[in-house]
């Protein structure tokens, strides 16, 4: 079948990895091949993925969706490129000399780093968590690169050997990938793009290099950081399977790699992705726009070495498409993540049940790590349909509070939100969106935006130059439209009643010295114990004279 040059896009996310293939011309998606990655917990709060696991992964996407191509009757030596977007801030270490990972990747929702967190805060004027936020356009943070590098170094032994051997490479997932999938330790290229260099707490945002100082305070020997190059350019080839010889010629972290999908090249245009998390950007051009409410500043992509950086404000929710796995895996209530759908549909409403999904504390606006998941407004009549509907509102109240926080941030209002990401695909979840922002959501009939930006930044790159980023020469993308169905101002009751679940969430962890009130630690010392059973027993003699109220 003859359809002109095509491009394949290799997304990597922290539930599964993804191979498509789009045409050129018409952004036509035409095949794809998707594989499930395992999640490891070891303790409570880690969350680790499997390096060559991950990389296996990647080879068989890509082998499988080439069978597919073929089985089209699609001849794949018109694949003229690849592009790579991926799951961001999650942390890879190997050894450059054999090519293997030297511990789990440590994926970017762990919050093992909150101990060192602390530590490094101790080294900063007023512990001010905002401290680099001019340089990196990020808080301090568990979330970032450098903390969990920071954390294998001071734990691993491997890694540190490998480091004092000069054998440690660093990377995000994207660095992993292209230097595996260019040689590995047989030459392959060690590099990452401006986005994710942008997530690691290391890279100055206004020089565009590794950052000197910040290397310094986090303790990270520079020449483990990969090369940063721009997000459309080839870094070089496929060296082994059925696309060897194809050059990878676009790199972007996943949620600039949506926006760029969706096409968000003015400054003010918007998107959000609903994936394991879920990420609102906002293009601020090329110029880069710092909060004043929670957001963080991010570099939104360089598409090409020669073409301007150009920035975006973020709004990060931890749990998303997350909360649909958990009801799966951890409760059980749903066999697939598609019920949750249904669930939800049957009930209309969450009859008063509110859910705070902060597994992994609560990101934008509030980067709160003491947080934990809570389901609270519970009664007799509570079932399983009103606990998936208030685990799909949960995901649209995060989304509000982000909305709500780059409206003041940008002073002009978005009159719609532009959407994609897997869990687009529930009407339910869309239509509860657009009632509780009270705009409508508009989401294009081709949802794979992610994987799409990645092959548009490789398609578009010099020396293979089949794609045109210009709107107009792309075929146009039918989309659906999801208008509110309630009033504000039930809308604005139910995120009332939203935000004061949000504010019992908080708290739970907490390295202090137990108030007044605890007795936990108190009842586990001996005198503490007696004190505790006298009290007890004189309550019992009260009620059991008549006297207790």
């Amino acid at each position: 079948m003859a359809l002109g040059p095509l491009v394949g896009s290799i997304d990597q996310g922290t539930s599964s990895t993804r191979f498509l293939v789009f045409n050129a011309k018409t952004a036509e998606l035409l095949s794809h091949h998707q594989v499930e990655i395992e999640q490891k917990f070891p303790e409570e709060g880690w969350v680790e993925q499997d390096p060559k696991e991950i990389l296996k992964s990647v080879h068989e996407c890509v082998e499988r969706t080439c069978e597919k191509l073929q089985q089209l009757k699609i001849d794949i030596t018109n694949i003229k490129a690849i592009g790579v977007t991926n799951q961001r801030e999650t942390t890879v270490v190997w050894d450059k000399t054999t090519g293997e990972p030297l511990y789990n990747a440590i994926v970017w929702l762990d919050l093992r780093t909150q101990s060192t967190v602390e530590r490094l805060l101790k080294r900063i004027p007023g512990q001010n968590k905002a401290f680099f936020k001019f340089r990196t356009g990020l808080p301090l943070s568990t979330y970032f690169s450098a903390v969990k590098l920071r954390w294998l170094l001071d734990n691993v032994e491997e890694i540190k050997q490998a480091v004092d051997d000069g054998r440690a490479m660093f990377g995000t997932i994207d660095s992993w990938l292209i230097w595996s999938l260019t040689g590995g330790k047989n030459g392959g290229v060690h590099c990452t793009d401006v986005t994710n260099a942008s997530r690691t707490l290391l890279f100055n945002i206004q020089s565009l290099e590794w950052d000197p100082e910040l290397c310094q305070f986090f303790d990270i020997p520079m020449e483990i950081l990969p090369k940063v190059r721009s997000s459309s350019e080839v870094y070089g080839l496929m060296k082994s399977g059925a696309l060897t010889g194809v050059p990878i010629s676009g790199c972007l972290g996943d949620q600039s790699a949506a926006l760029v999908g969706q096409m968000c090249f003015q400054d003010g245009q918007a998107k959000n992705t609903y994936g394991t998390g879920c990420f609102l950007l906002c293009n601020t051009g090329q110029k880069s726009v710092f909060s004043e409410h929670g957001l963080l500043t991010t570099i939104a992509y360089k598409l090409g070495r020669d073409k301007p950086v150009c920035y975006a404000l973020e709004g990060s929710v931890a749990i998303a498409g997350a909360v649909v796995r958990w009801l799966r895996d951890n409760l059980g209530i749903i066999k697939t993540s598609q019920e949750v759908e249904k669930l939800a549909a049957e009930a209309g409403t969450s009859y008063g049940c509110y859910f705070v999904p902060a597994f992994s504390g609560l990101y934008a606006p509030y980067w709160e790590p003491s947080a934990r998941g809570i389901i609270c407004g519970l009664t007799q009549f509570t079932n399983k349909n009103h606990i998936a509907f208030a685990a799909l509102e949960a995901v649209c109240f995060q989304t509000r509070e982000i909305l709500d926080a780059m409206n003041k941030d940008c002073g002009i209002p978005l009159n719609q939100l532009q959407v994609d990401g897997g869990m687009t695909n529930n009407k339910v979840l869309m239509q509860l969106q657009s009632d509780i922002l009270c705009i409508p959501v508009v989401k294009p009939s081709m949802p794979e935006t992610t994987a799409l930006g990645a092959a548009m930044a490789a398609g578009a790159a010099e020396g293979v130059g089949i794609w045109s980023l210009n709107p107009g020469d792309v075929t146009s993308v039918t989309r659906e439209r999801f208008e509110p169905q309630i009033n504000p101002e039930e809308s604005g009751f139910r995120y009332a009643r939203w935000k004061k679940a949000v504010m019992k969430s908080m708290g739970w962890e907490t390295s202090e010295a137990p108030s007044n009130g605890d007795t936990s630690i108190f009842c586990s010392q001996p005198l503490g114990f007696f004190i505790m059973s006298c009290v007890i027993m004189l309550i019992g003699a009260k009620y059991v004279s008549g006297t207790g109220k």
